[in-house]
Order: structure tokens, then C-alpha cells, then sequence
């Protein structure tokens, strides 16, 4: 094995390596017990997962080599063949340790570990608590470093510690020390898993054995850090649900941003552009799931939500959640083989070390191979025998701000009738050397957190954050102990296992013979007399009503159309965008891929190269300029220049909408791209701007113009494309369903609204001509600066932009097990 280096060097490169921490936390888990299966049914099992596997300072073969492989699928687009992913995919089968040649190291007696050719480590264990061990072991081992890193943060992010970001925390150089308080808030936790009979000390013993491993290699190689624990554990498991798992909490910027709005164009028309804004529900959304499954829909009126006074707020306003993550899943009637189809995995960004690592855990009861993350002891995403699931954010709104009514001073609120005192919470030290030490504590009321204050038609009010998952994150636990240890044997056992994840994702499955989606998450239902957008009253007139019941949340197994596409797209009709997400719209990038795809017949060769065509794809020209170019249309162009542009996007639009750099000369290959990177802005704005005015810059802090291209992977996902294209279509008379209240460019002229977007695309034409020269042809956007680039800088390597899954698996079955 690996030594992970000493405490010494992990402090010195810990302020490099800590960037790589907050991003991406995807996904908790845990596993239980099952006869071992006697054999892999897998057809095709491929994944990959950049850079590579060995996550140490000590580079090796093993440290860049499936990024060798990624990057070279990039250029290949959307004619990915069997030869292809053989070559740049990496063979994952399941149960085939005992004839790899490698190594066997016995760390304890009862549990092996041999690694391949890629690194990835082969963990068998006698026993469940053997294999758990042995997983703490290689944890150790490969993501060491991360290890130590996320032990103060995860704290942070487990308690929603206001103004504390857990990211900044881990580059800040500081060291935090967590007060007893903070201690027992996690294992309380663990009390409530021991509350939970056998099954709850089942898995309470294979959390005390994984951390077991992390401190034996600890022990064995002479590093000299604090024993791993438990409670560690549990900080893990929140950190991915808090950073990951959890949506909302932008009620605070969505409130004043409508305050600003009813300032401008009075308090109807202002909801109305709101709504319209907000997507909620919009007909012309793509969906996963066929049906209607209504959540989330706003009361109206509204009397338990409040509008805060523009400006007013002070405090620590939360990040936006993160979106990302694909999945393509053919059904057994649209498969060339007659088996499903399976091209699915997280976008949780590239980052070196890598914070997902690879894994098979067998033996006692275990069979499973997949991504892990460190301080979670099992495979979070990955494959059984006879079967293979993954899983995308959903966006489902499971956190709320409420607004507090104060009584008497800033630390006492009025709740049920009584003028209630705030109670103090103090988390623990933040230490750094020659700094005097900084205690971090907060104040919460019933709901949560205190973030801030505000004031609502002047009257001073607190901010309190609720999140349905706080400290209750390992209660997922048992759904990953099903998944890992075969409980697991066919669809329905699958959305009834998902169902128990508390976190919000949307969950896939495929096997032999049938495709599956679950969305889960603990979703609050919330009060009549409420619009989930906004800040709720906290007086407890209007506190949560329980929780949607798993049966109605969307799910479908082997849908009609033998297809489920998700690219953290709307989950089914009916169900109401999170307060964080306004993208809901008429364009998503999922229809890249359902373009890219077609109709007939597919192979696992032609999935794969669905998603890669996708992957390389500007949504902008292939999903919006149409409806751009069609108003262009109705009038001639101000100048040859502008023209010219025009000319260049409908080529680009053509030949695919690519931004591949395929000769790596640092531009991207088609001048179209150029010319799109220009424009947006200014067509973005031609749109909204006549309606929102000066608040159109609001608006796009609430959500960008545009998801660009960009070092991190992931983009597109933005509500603006789908803004411009419903707003130009019925401004054209083409049919609209769901159109918005008004007409938002040239507001409403069509001739005015030619004219503004042919002068956007003419201005960009003109700083296209100012700086790359006289020609349009020749300009090119640079592709160096989008290049993919892992996050620390320690590993100074990068990869061709990519719209793809960072862990990423092709997976098809031809038999399985008797199914229970």
C-alpha cells in the first residue's frame, strides 16, 4: 500500500489541497447482509474517474492515467465506438479479485486488499466488519489527506453554521476545535441509529470498524493524527447532505428582488413577472418521469409568506446549491440487445486528490464496486451483480428561511404566543498560530439558525434556516447497506430501498430487463397560505405540516417511451422548482442529449456517444439561437458585420454546436463559438431588459445570464436560455404553452425587439473585429481558459472542456439473480 506521507507534509500541502473540498461532496450512504453471489452478470462494465486513483503526494502511473483516458473521448464527439470505450474506459467487473496478480496485503486477519492495474483496491472481507475495516483502511491510503482536511468543515456544514463557509474554512490555514457540544450534536446521530434495533447497532459496528481501519494504517505507517472517529463519520455523511443533498434558502434575495420589482411596476404586475421569472411549473419543461406529481406549489394568496424590504437584509446570505450530474438509461424494448442500457454518473467537478475514489468491497454479504467518499465507509454510486445505479441532484427544496418576529430586543422572538428567548449555540475555536483564538457560536430559534436580520415595511425582523436533513443524515444509512450487500434484486426493491434517502437526488437503476427512477428526499409540506419562494412566517402559524409520503414522490420503472434522461432536470410535471432554482424553463440541457440520441435502436456504443456529443455541445445555438434567428429574420441586418456573425452561428448551428479544440491550438475550432461568447450578454439583456430595466442585473444574481464553458466541467444550466427562447416564440406567433404574462422584449414589438437584438449581435461583432481582427471567420474563442483543470494545483495537468460525468459508468446485464 501506499504510504499517505507524514503529518508534516500533509500540513504543508493541505492550504494547496483544501480548494478541493466543498465541491464535491455527492451523495451519504451505508450498507447489510446477503449471501455472496456466484457470479458477475454484467454484459459491459466500464467506468472511469479522473485523474486517477492514487490520491498521494508520491505521483505515480496511477495518479493521471484514466485523465489520459478521459480527455481522449472528447474529441471523438458523438462517434464513440466499441473500440473507443474499451481504450478509453477501464474494465469494472465484480468478484474477479482472486485472479488479479497484484499484491495482497492482510492489514488484520479476515480482511484482503489487492489493487489492479488502475489502483483500484480490491477489498474481501470475512465478515461485514472485516470489509468496512478494510475500506477505512484504503480510504486512508488513497484520500488521506482529505481526511484530515474535512474534519473541521464537515462540522460546520453538519450544524449550518452561519457566516462559517466550510470551503473558506479549509483555505484559511486555521485548525478547528469542536466544542463538546458540537461533539454530542453529532452523536446524537449515532444514538438514534442504536434506537434503531438490529439493524441500527448493525450498522453502528461497521461504522466503528471503518474508522477502526483509518487508524490501524494510521498506526502502521507512523502518522501521527488524531484518532479517526465516529462522530467523524457522521460530519462526513452531513457534509455531503448539506452541501449536496439540500436545495433553498435564497428566500431572502428572491424576497427583495420582489420588493425591487413591486417598486418598479407595482405589487400585480410584479408577482406576475415574478412567476413568470420563477418557472415554477412550466408545461414546456422537459420531465424524467411521465405522470404528474404536484409538490411545491404556491398559495395565493399568501399571507404566511413575507416581502422584506429591499436592501434591509444583514447577515450571511447562503450559497447557491450546486447542480450537476447526468444519466442516460435505455429500456430493454430500445436496446439493440434486448438488455437496458446504462450511461449515468455525478458531476462533482475534478479535483486532484480526486475526492471520490473507486472500490469493490465482498465478502460477508457485500458485493459491490463504485465510487466512495472519504469518511463514508461504503460505495455511494456503483454496481451490484446484476445491477448498477447512480444519481443526479434534484433540486427538491428541503430548506427554509423564516421570518421572526421580534419581542422586546434583537435575541427574543414571538412563537406560538410566547416571547421566546434565542438560544446560544457555541460550536467550538477556530485557531491559528499568532492569532489570539476566535470562538464561532450561533443563535437559533425553533426553526434553526439564525442567519441575519431584516425588515419587513420597516419592521425588524430575524432570519432562521430550517433543512430537513439536520442532524438526522446517517438515518439514510440503510438504503446504501441495501444496495451494497445485495439486498437489492430488482427494480421495485430498488425505488422501495431510495425511497429511504432523506438527502434530495434523483435515483437510476438499471438490470437485465428493467430501467427505474426514484426522486427522494425528506420534502417538507408546507402550510396553506404559503409561497415557498419567499421567507415564511415564524410565529408557528405557519410551520411545516410533516412530509411528502415516499409513495408520491416522482417515480416510474420501464416508462412507455423505454427511455429516462436526466441532467438535473425537472424531475416530473407538477412538481414546483426550489426556491435556489429558476431553470425550470423550456430549455434545459437535457435536450442535448435527447437530440443527440435519436430515435431506434441503441447500443451501449451509440449512448456513449449520445452523451459525449452532448458533452461537447454549446445549448446556446443548438436550443436558442433558432428562435433569436427567427426575429433577426423579420428584418435585414444594420451591417455586412452583423450579418456576417449571423451567417456564423447558423453554420456552427449546423455542423453540431461544438466546442472542441481538436488540434489543441488553444481556440475552439469553430469561429461561431467566438461570436456566441460575445453576443449573449448583449442578447440576454435585449430580451429582458425592456420590462426588468435596471433590475435585470438583479436578476441575473438570482441566476446567471449563462452556465458558460468553463475549468470546473459542468454548464448550462441557467433559466435565462429558456427566458429568451418562450419570450421570442410567442413574441413570433409560434405556439407557446405556458406563455408568460407578457411580452419581455421590444415589450412586445416585434420590430423594436429585431432591431435591439440585431444591434447586440452587431456590437459583438464589432469587439470581435476590434480585437481578433477585420474578418469574422477568423476570430476564435479561447479554449485554454476552459480547459479543465483539477482543483489544489498540486497535479498541474489539464483536460479539454467536457460537459460530463467526473465518475462515469457504462453498464449493461444480461442475466441476474432469482428476483425476490
Amino acid at each position: 500500500m501506499r504510504a499517505a506521507g507524514r503529518l508534516s507534509r500533509v500540513r504543508r500541502a493541505a492550504a494547496a489541497l483544501a480548494v478541493a473540498l466543498a465541491a464535491a461532496l455527492v451523495l451519504v450512504l451505508s450498507p447489510l447482509e446477503a449471501a455472496p453471489p456466484r457470479a458477475d452478470y454484467a454484459a459491459a462494465a466500464w467506468t472511469i474517474l479522473p485523474p486517477g486513483e492514487n490520491g498521494s503526494l508520491t505521483f505515480d502511473r496511477n495518479t493521471n492515467d484514466q485523465e489520459k483516458m478521459y480527455d481522449a473521448l472528447t474529441p471523438l464527439g458523438g462517434n464513440v465506438t466499441p473500440a473507443a470505450i474499451r481504450r478509453y474506459f477501464k474494465a469494472a467487473p465484480l468478484g474477479r479479485s482472486a485472479g488479479l496478480p497484484g499484491k495482497r496485503l492482510h492489514p488484520r486477519p479476515g480482511v484482503t486488499i489487492v489493487r489492479d492495474s488502475f489502483g483500484v483496491a480490491h477489498v474481501t472481507g470475512q465478515t461485514q466488519p472485516d470489509v468496512a475495516f478494510g475500506a477505512g483502511w484504503v480510504t486512508a491510503a488513497d484520500r488521506g489527506l482529505l481526511l484530515q482536511l474535512i474534519r473541521g468543515p464537515a462540522r460546520i456544514a453538519a450544524l449550518d453554521v452561519p457566516g462559517l463557509d466550510p470551503l473558506a474554512l479549509a483555505l484559511s490555514g486555521k485548525t478547528f476545535v469542536p466544542s463538546a457540544d458540537t461533539e454530542a450534536f453529532l452523536a446524537n446521530q449515532l444514538d438514534a441509529l442504536r434506537s434503531q434495533g438490529a439493524m441500527g447497532r448493525r450498522l453502528l459496528t461497521l461504522i466503528d470498524a471503518y474508522a477502526a481501519g483509518v487508524n490501524a494504517y494510521y498506526r502502521a505507517n507512523g502518522i501521527p493524527a488524531k484518532p479517526y472517529t465516529p462522530n467523524d463519520e457522521i460530519a462526513s455523511a452531513a457534509l455531503v447532505a448539506a452541501r449536496f443533498g439540500a436545495n433553498g434558502g435564497q428566500e431572502v434575495a428572491n424576497s427583495m428582488f420582489l420588493d425591487a420589482l413591486e417598486k418598479r411596476l407595482g405589487d400585480a404586475d410584479a408577482r406576475r413577472v415574478f412567476a413568470d421569472l420563477r418557472e415554477l411549473d412550466d408545461p414546456e419543461a422537459p420531465v424524467t418521469a411521465p405522470g404528474r406529481f404536484p409538490y411545491e406549489q404556491p398559495s395565493s394568496p399568501a399571507p404566511g409568506s413575507v416581502v422584506l424590504d429591499d436592501g434591509s437584509f444583514m447577515g450571511a446570505p447562503l450559497e447557491a446549491p450546486a447542480f450537476a450530474s447526468n444519466a442516460l438509461l435505455i429500456g430493454a424494448q430500445r436496446s439493440a440487445t434486448g438488455h437496458p442500457l446504462f450511461v449515468a454518473g455525478p458531476q462533482v467537478g475534478y479535483f486532484f486528490p480526486e475526492f471520490f475514489a473507486e472500490m469493490e468491497l465482498s465478502g460477508g454479504g457485500f458485493a459491490t464496486r463504485g465510487a466512495v467518499f472519504p469518511g463514508v465507509p461504503w460505495v455511494l454510486l456503483g454496481r451490484g451483480p446484476d445491477f448498477a445505479w447512480s444519481a443526479t441532484s434534484a433540486q427538491a427544496d428541503n430548506i427554509d428561511l423564516f421570518a421572526e418576529t421580534l419581542c422586546g430586543d434583537d435575541r427574543h422572538y414571538l412563537y406560538r404566543g410566547q416571547c421566546l428567548a434565542m438560544s446560544r449555540f457555541f460550536v467550538g475555536t477556530l485557531q491559528a498560530q499568532g492569532q489570539p483564538d476566535q470562538p464561532v457560536a450561533y443563535y437559533e430559534t425553533v426553526h434553526g439558525p439564525v442567519i441575519g436580520y431584516a425588515t419587513v415595511a420597516g419592521k425588524r425582523v430575524a432570519i432562521s434556516l430550517q433543512r430537513s436533513t439536520r442532524g438526522r443524515e446517517i438515518l439514510s444509512a440503510k438504503a446504501f447497506y441495501d444496495l451494497d450487500t445485495g439486498q437489492v434484486a430488482s427494480a421495485k426493491q430498488f425505488v422501495k430501498a431510495v425511497s429511504g434517502v432523506e438527502f434530495s437526488f434523483n435515483w437510476f437503476y438499471a438490470d437485465d430487463r428493467d430501467i427505474a427512477f426514484y426522486s427522494s428526499g425528506r420534502l417538507p409540506l408546507r402550510a396553506p397560505g404559503t409561497d415557498p419562494a419567499l421567507p415564511t412566517v415564524g410565529t408557528g402559524d405557519y410551520d411545516w405540516r410533516g412530509f411528502l409520503p415516499v409513495s408520491v414522490h416522482p417515480q416510474v420503472i420501464d416508462p412507455a417511451s423505454g427511455v429516462l434522461l436526466n441532467w438535473n432536470t425537472k424531475p416530473a410535471a407538477g412538481v414546483g422548482a426550489a426556491d435556489s432554482n429558476f431553470s425550470y424553463g423550456s430549455v434545459q440541457r437535457v435536450d442535448l442529449l435527447r437530440a443527440a440520441l435519436g430515435s431506434g435502436k441503441q447500443t451501449l456504443a451509440s449512448v456513449t456517444s449520445a452523451m459525449n456529443k452532448a458533452a461537447t455541445q454549446d445549448l446556446r445555438v443548438m436550443r436558442v439561437w433558432p428562435a433569436i434567428r427567427a426575429v433577426l429574420a423579420t428584418g435585414p441586418a444594420p451591417s455586412a458585420r452583423a450579418e456576417a456573425a449571423a451567417t456564423l452561428l447558423d453554420n456552427w448551428r449546423a455542423a453540431g454546436g461544438s466546442r472542441i479544440d481538436r488540434n489543441l491550438d488553444g481556440k475552439i475550432d469553430d469561429p461561431g463559438a467566438a461570436v456566441m461568447d460575445a453576443a449573449w450578454p448583449g442578447l440576454a439583456n435585449a430580451v429582458m431588459s425592456p420590462i426588468l430595466g435596471p433590475l435585470t442585473d438583479r436578476l441575473a444574481a438570482l441566476m446567471g445570464r449563462s452556465d458558460d464553458a468553463n475549468s470546473g466541467g459542468s454548464s448550462y444550466i441557467s433559466g435565462w436560455y429558456g427566458y429568451v427562447d418562450k419570450d421570442l416564440r410567442t413574441l413570433l406567433g409560434q405556439p407557446v404553452r405556458g406563455a408568460f404574462s407578457r411580452r419581455y422584449c421590444g415589450a412586445g414589438v416585434l420590430a423594436t425587439c429585431r432591431d435591439a437584438l440585431w444591434n447586440a449581435l452587431d456590437q459583438a461583432a464589432a469587439t470581435l473585429e476590434a480585437t481578433q481582427g477585420p474578418a469574422p471567420s477568423t476570430g476564435r474563442a479561447d479554449a485554454t481558459a476552459e480547459r479543465i483543470r483539477f482543483t489544489s494545483g498540486v497535479l498541474t495537468d489539464t483536460m479539454r472542456w467536457t460537459n460530463r460525468s467526473t465518475f462515469q459508468q457504462l453498464m449493461t446485464f444480461s442475466g441476474h439473480r432469482p428476483r425476490k
